[in-house]
Parts: C-alpha cells; structure tokens; sequence
C-alpha cells in the first residue's frame, strides 16, 4: 500500500464511531482465524479440483486390482511354483500440476502387498538404507545377529508409469483430463506383461466472486 493511501486509511478509522471501529475489528480478526474441521480421512474433499488424496488412493486400488486379475499372474505361479517378486519404479509427473508421485507410490505399494498375491521388494532409495545398515552390522553387529550381503531378493516384474492432464477451459468453467498408464516389465526379458490405464475427467466452475 502507498504511504497516501496509508494515511488516508488511518484517518477514515479516526473518525469512525466507537461502536463501528469495534465492530470493524471483530470482524477484521474473525476473518483472520480459519475455521477447521477434522473429517476421516476416506471422506472425499475436492475443492480445486486438482489431483487430490482420494485420486491417488482410488486410481491406485483400482489398477492394482485389474494387474492382480490378469494372466501374467497365474502363469508365473504356474512355471515357477511361487509367487512373483514385485517392484515399484518410477512414475513420473507429466501434468500441468504439481503432483505428489510418492504419495501414489506409497498407495500402489500398499494396495500390492496387502492383496497377497505377490512378494514385494524395497524401492532403489530404500535398498541404498538398508545396505548402508549391514555394511554398518559387519563392523559393529556381533556375529550371530549379524545380517550378510549378498542375500537380497531379486525382483521379477517392475511397475512403472506416468500422470498427464490434459485441461480445456472457457470463461470460467474448466475441465481438467486425468490419464493415468501404468505397464508392469519383466525385468529379466524386458517384456511387458501387463498394461493399465486410468482416466478421470473434472469440470470445476470458478465463482464470481473476487476476493
């Protein structure tokens, strides 16, 4: 604000009757405090529009159950006598938005090894931990809680995809396009056994209020 402006501020609340410039400042404060609630954490809240919680828990549910119900799956129970050995990769963020891969990351893994019907292995990140922690044991662990290298679990398939959007606006009415493609890749042929796809479609109406 300009110093004018400023002054002129100050001089139209010196005028105010005492009872105005109260009621001016309850109001002033009241809008300063946001009002907040707690809501269980399945209910669905879209107030952007954009790619939200209840987004990345659904679309992951959903495809996980669609990769868990196809072939691939029973004919490697049947050739190998055991269950697959899965991984997550990368999905990657191609939209217009911010969006957080690693919360759907989380949830893709969740709904994995909750279904039980595969084996799932730590992410790239995670492994780099966990190795650093037994380089640490073969110096200071004793010998017979000590955990070796080498012993670690291979993966057989690894998940991976990637987010778009595509958004399509007038006036002030939007929609905004979801596509979501995930593709499971044997990691010893590098064949994909199994590709997914998502879509999502919002239309958000901006109010004409101006604040």
């Amino acid at each position: 604000m300009k110093v004018s402006k400023r002054n002129n501020l100050v001089k139209m609340v010196g005028v105010l009757p005492a009872a105005t410039l109260s009621a001016v400042l309850v109001f002033g404060l009241a809008a300063c405090n946001p009002k907040v609630s707690r809501v269980d954490s399945n209910t669905v809240t879209d107030l952007s529009g954009n790619w939200n919680d209840t987004d990345s828990r659904l679309v992951a549910e959903e495809m996980i159950q669609d990769v868990l119900a196809r072939p691939w799956l029973s004919r490697f129970n049947k050739d190998h006598g055991k269950v697959p050995t899965v991984i997550v990769g990368t999905v990657r963020n191609l939209s217009h938005e911010h969006i957080n891969t690693r919360t759907f990351i989380s949830d893709l893994e969740k709904s994995l090894i909750n279904s039980g019907e595969v084996d799932f292995v730590a992410s790239a990140s995670d492994r780099s931990e966990i190795r650093d922690e037994r380089k640490d044991q073969d110096l200071h662990a004793k010998e017979e809680t000590r955990k070796a290298m080498g012993q670690e679990t291979g993966a057989d398939f690894m998940l991976q995809g990637s987010i778009n959007t595509i958004v399509d606006a007038v006036k002030g009415e939007q929609a905004r396009f979801y596509q979501v493609d995930l593709q499971l890749i044997d990691l010893e042929s590098n064949r994909k056994v199994w590709v997914g796809q998502k879509k999502i479609k919002k239309t958000v109406e901006k109010s004409g209020l101006r604040f």
